[in-house]
């Protein structure tokens, strides 16, 4: 019976069917600059392909169902037997099976590939963020696997295949493997050296034996992790493969599974060794230093999926208001709601600038990259991880009533905006990282370079744009203020970390957004004329020119 109690009027569509990668200028526009013209039309073509697949009915799908129907462990078999397997939902698999053969686990050695790699996360991260968990690390594997040339013969083919075979086999046996990682223990979380975990050495050729725990391990279902454990001459790295060459299981057993805020569809753990067979990455005493890489590559993943996350919220938020109507007109059209929408624009083009250009710096790969790298990566590891919380917030309540509820979506991006703050180091630990390479301490240093290199590069970087806007070159000034002084520096490295993001954003728009973007981002976020909440920026700037950029066109 038809119902007769009143028609439906006024709901925004469903944002979909539309090419979530050539919908977002500020990412196009930043693919188009750092990669070479050679490689720009087949990158694009690629991109765009898996932008209508992220922006497609079925896609929106799989992420819903993956995170209504988390994953389940099985650890034993209905014969009694230890299997320790995760079961996940189809969805699942047809969600990291599109990554892997989309090549986001393939960028190392490829020309532009850190680009192109990164444009693609930050695109199918807005699928579902979820099955960015083992992409990530499988693809942040790999450079701390070449400090091992023989280890790295062996596996690295197969971390940057473009296939993707899931189930448990023997390595040799597929054509593509995933990797993750286990670092953390329940006494130290983040102060890995507290690790209690051993390693006994067998045999002459780099096996050990280990024995221990790890308090958190995603993915588990993968082939193999990188893990630390403390040996006879210090805390080292080791590679654990979930199955032996013989086809028999690793001892690798999964107690339980998280209960998390968010990121339902991806499987988190906790793990016991006991006698797991693994080999050494590395040497022994410099499980540290060797698995930074992986770990500096994996930050830049949570700046990359932040982006992503701020970048689906404020997608979403612009194409309701561009619908829906109240008090005589379209929200779009309001100044009120106009500024709200700008502001969270700021952010998210700030946000995707800024991933961008690191990723640029990974294919650069020259000395003066490195060292850029080794301060920009953990500082913006700070702040865009911190701001895609209050962003994704902001971008729900422009939903009003229909963002907190399931079925729109909003509170799954809600759900998972915190987690890139946490994972790979919470913001104290990025803080405190910036403030080991100002210092130049050994333990943060290595390949990435250390003071005075790394800051040199910094500086060089947010110097390329002085004197074209007199509220960023305040705010640099005010920056090289704060780094003369070193003394009590801890207390206020939060502080120090946010103005070393916000000029380093600032400067990236001055060179690269549109005069209306970069002016609103000096005005608020440098030249502190903002208010504490997002809609506060001054109502002289072009505010609707902001809106339009980033409205994703259906």
């Amino acid at each position: 019976m038809a119902a007769t109690t009143h028609t439906v009027t006024n709901q925004a569509p469903p944002l979909v069917g539309y090419d979530v990668f050539a919908s977002d200028r500020a990412l196009t526009e930043g693919v188009e600059r750092h990669l070479a013209p050679g490689l720009l039309d087949a990158a694009q073509e690629q991109l765009s392909a898996l932008g209508r697949g992220a922006g497609s009915a079925q896609a929106q799908a799989w992420g819903a169902q993956a995170n209504e129907n988390p994953p389940k462990l099985h650890t034993h078999d209905r014969y009694g037997n230890r299997i320790d397997e995760v079961e996940f939902h189809p969805a699942w698999h047809r969600l990291l099976g599109k990554a892997v053969t989309s090549g986001l686990t393939n960028a190392w050695g490829t020309p532009g590939g850190h680009v192109r790699r990164a444009a693609g996360f930050l695109v199918w991260t807005q699928a579902e963020a979820g099955n960015g968990c083992p992409v990530s690390m499988t693809h942040a594997a790999v450079p701390a696997l070449r400090t091992d040339p023989a280890l790295a013969a062996e596996w690295e083919p197969l971390l940057t295949s473009e296939v993707y075979e899931q189930g448990l086999r023997p390595a040799s046996l597929k054509a593509g493997v995933l990797f993750g990682m286990g670092m953390t223990e329940k006494q130290g979380g983040s102060d890995v050296r507290a690790n209690t975990t051993r390693a006994e050495p067998v045999g002459g050729d780099g096996e050990y034996l280990l024995t221990g725990h790890k308090w958190f391990c995603s993915a588990p279902m993968c082939d193999g992790f990188l893990v630390l454990a403390q040996a006879a001459g210090g805390l080292t790295c080791f590679l654990v493969p979930r199955v032996l060459e013989d086809g028999t299981r690793n001892v690798f057993r999964i107690q339980r599974l998280k209960e998390k805020l968010g990121n339902r569809s991806n499987a988190s753990s906790e793990v016991e060794f006991d006698g797991t067979w693994a080999r050494r990455v590395g040497e022994e005493g410099r499980g540290v230093r060797t698995i930074i890489e992986m770990v500096a590559a994996t930050r830049l993943d949570c700046v990359i999926g932040s982006a992503g996350l701020m970048r689906q919220s404020v997608a979403q938020a612009i194409h309701h208001s561009a619908y829906r109507s109240a008090f005589g007109g379209l929200l779009i059209d309001k100044p009120l709601m106009r500024n709200v929408l700008a502001d969270l624009a700021l952010e998210s083009e700030a946000a995707t600038t800024l991933a961008l250009r690191l990723a640029a710096a990974y294919d650069t790969d020259t000395d003066e990259e490195r060292a850029f790298l080794r301060l920009a990566v953990p500082t913006a590891k700070y702040w865009v991880t911190k701001r895609c919380t209050p962003t994704v917030a902001e971008a729900l309540e422009c939903l009003g009533g229909n963002g907190y509820v399931e079925e729109w979506g909003m509170p799954r991006l809600l759900r998972e905006s915190p987690l890139n703050s946490i994972w790979e180091g919470s913001g104290n630990v990025q803080a405190l990282d910036v403030l080991r390479v100002l210092r130049g301490s050994p333990h943060a240093s290595g390949r990435r370079g250390s003071e005075p290199q790394a800051l040199n590069a910094f500086l060089q970087e947010v110097g390329r744009a002085r004197g074209a806007d007199h509220r960023l070159d305040a705010a640099i000034k005010g920056l090289l203020t704060e780094l003369a002084d070193l003394e009590g520096i801890e207390a206020r490295a939060r502080r120090l970390v946010e103005r070393m993001a916000l000029v380093l954003q600032g400067s990236l728009l001055v060179r690269w957004a549109p005069p209306e973007v970069a002016d609103a981002f000096c005005a608020s976020r440098l030249g502190r004329d903002w208010g504490t909440a997002f809609g506060t920026l001054p109502h002289t700037l072009d505010l609707a020119s902001i809106v339009k950029r980033a409205r994703a066109v259906v």
